[in-house]
């Protein structure tokens, strides 16, 4: 992925990056949970 001139590679290629995307997803599923049972 490049911003300007500037390079920007995931960790760990594609694989660090489908489990960036997934670990954020399964986060967010988990706050969500989190709040609603909280309030």
């Amino acid at each position: 992925m490049r911003i300007g001139n500037t390079e920007i590679r995931p960790l760990g290629g594609g694989l660090g990056c489908l489990l960036m995307i997934l670990f954020s997803v399964l986060a967010s599923i988990v706050l969500t949970v989190l709040v609603n049972t909280v309030l």
